[in-house]
């Protein structure tokens, strides 16, 4: 309202004031055009009017310079309170920005206790395993302890020794007297050996075959006086005197009961065991037979497993020369397993009576108390 009526003052004046001096005198016949006649006796009223509008003019721009100031130092309030609105909600973002951060933090701190938590847990699981393994190693450490003292007591390790010592020399003199009921010999130290100055039929058809087949070691070993001479490398027919077959079977039977008995005085398992028939003895083995089919193992590989072991012959008559050939091999590997154990080699896959008399050498010598 105040400026309103200073604008209102302002433009009475302005329509009151006269033009200037300085104007030019076209100007001033051009601005009164329509001059206001005052009468003389309305001139003092006129000037007092003028004067208090003067007046009332000085007092409105007094006002309104004092308003103009109001208003700068209200714009400027106006300013900072803005400014400082702005710094404050730069201040709030960053407020809520620290507000995720510590939210953030927050989680991870609570992930962190929570991992902490666990391994706290597994340590302690640890700790109790530890202790109980612990416990279980002392218990351990005792036992290695007292087992040291038997050792290295009366009843240890020198008694162990001695036992196997006295094993081996019952082994040793068990074996001695299977020897002795079945010595191997050679024929110049064989006194009941007969000796043949001619040679048979049987000899005559044995010289036509390879060297092989006449072993100088085979000819010159005999086990109780009885000489393995006639081998089924041919057929039986051959043979025009069946008592070297027989001899044959019956030597066969004797080195199978020896292979046998040694076997389960040292505890050896037979590769390929043997029934014992006397000079009609067979041994066993349990390779799939040539006779079963390629097929049904494929199909059934348990048939090959749980098949009956294949027997053969121990001796000639009667039989298949090639199946009584494969027998005297088996009975051969089995003194080679025997061998072996002892960590000797074999003599030769026909050396039999051979291999028998360097098993028996091994068993009976000093060396072997001491394996």
């Amino acid at each position: 309202m105040e400026s309103k009526e200073i604008d209102d003052i302002d433009s009475e004046i302005a329509s009151t004031e006269k033009p200037e001096a300085d104007s030019f005198p076209g100007e001033e016949i051009l601005c009164v055009e329509n001059p206001k006649i005052i009468e003389w006796e309305e001139l003092q009223q006129e000037l007092a009017r003028l004067c208090s509008l003067s007046s009332a003019h000085a007092k409105a721009k007094e006002r309104k310079e004092f308003l103009s100031q109001q208003l700068r130092s209200v714009i400027e309030v106006r300013q900072k309170y803005l400014q400082q609105s702005n710094e404050l909600y730069e201040m709030r973002q960053k407020l809520e920005a620290r507000k995720l951060a510590m939210g953030e933090m927050a989680m991870q701190m609570r992930e962190t206790k929570e991992d902490v938590k666990c391994k706290k847990e597994q340590l302690a699981n640890s700790l109790r395993s530890l202790l109980v393994a612990g416990k279980r190693v002392c218990a351990a450490q005792e036992q290695l302890q007292e087992a040291n003292k038997l050792v290295i007591g009366k009843m240890g390790h020198g008694n162990a020794k001695s036992l196997q010592t006295m094993l081996r020399m019952r082994q040793q003199h068990m074996i001695t007297q299977v020897n002795s009921l079945y010595p191997v010999k050679s024929s110049n130290e064989d006194a009941s050996k007969e000796k043949f100055d001619k040679p048979c039929a049987g000899d005559e058809v044995q010289s036509s075959l390879p060297d092989m087949t006449r072993s100088p070691t085979l000819s010159s070993l005999t086990i109780l006086g009885q000489q393995l001479t006639a081998f089924p490398l041919k057929k039986t027919s051959f043979f025009s005197d069946k008592k070297e077959i027989q001899k044959s079977s019956i030597v066969l039977g004797y080195v199978a009961h020896v292979v046998l008995l040694v076997a389960s005085y040292l505890d050896v398992p037979l590769r390929y065991p043997l029934r014992l028939g006397g000079s009609r003895s067979h041994i066993c083995d349990y390779a799939p037979s040539t006779e079963t089919a390629t097929s049904d193992l494929i199909v059934n590989p348990v048939v090959g497993a749980n098949a009956k072991p294949a027997e053969f012959p121990l001796f000639l008559e009667g039989q298949d020369s090639t199946r009584a050939a494969y027998a005297i091999f088996l009975l051969n590997k089995d003194l080679e397993q025997l061998l072996n154990f002892f960590g000797a080699e074999s003599l030769g896959p026909r050396n039999i009576l051979a291999n028998l008399k360097e098993l028996m050498r091994i068993i009976q010598s000093p060396e072997f108390l001491d394996k």
